[in-house]
């Protein structure tokens, strides 16, 4: 026997798919988020010269979650970071914000983001019982 059968490759087989290209199946759609095992979207981003990084949020969409890295991006590296939506931020950046400061602007930009996108937000899901009279108002 020569081997000629173990060493050539069927052409019927499918390639050799590594197990970790196998496990992400969703593609990171956008640049700085990633979807978490239950189905939310999460970004978070790098402090500049630290290795700290800021939490943005977790969001229902990819575009919530990358408009909140976007809008960090932006207020961390200025009008020359590379942004997933560069026409939807707000060219108004202050400098010298904190990291603090970042994060609530963030996750305001994705949170507003969620809502339009799901929506009108988790207040569909369940009724406001303030909107309705009590009974002693009756």
């Amino acid at each position: 026997m020569d081997g000629a059968c173990c060493t050539a490759s069927s052409p019927t087989s499918p390639p050799e798919i590594p197990k970790r290209q196998r496990l992400r199946q969703p593609e990171k759609p956008y640049r700085g988020i990633r979807m978490r095992k239950w189905g939310k979207w999460v970004a978070e981003i790098r402090e500049p010269n630290k290795r700290s990084r800021i939490w943005l949020g977790s969001y229902s969409s990819p575009v919530a979650a990358a408009r909140a890295y976007d809008t960090a991006l932006f207020h961390l590296r200025g009008p020359s970071a590379r942004l997933n939506f560069p026409e939807f931020v707000a060219k108004d950046a202050a400098d010298g914000l904190s990291a603090a400061a970042i994060r609530k602007i963030a996750t305001e930009v994705g949170a507003r983001v969620d809502a339009m996108q799901t929506g009108s937000g988790r207040a569909s899901e369940k009724p406001d019982l303030n909107e309705f009279p009590s009974p002693e108002e009756n």
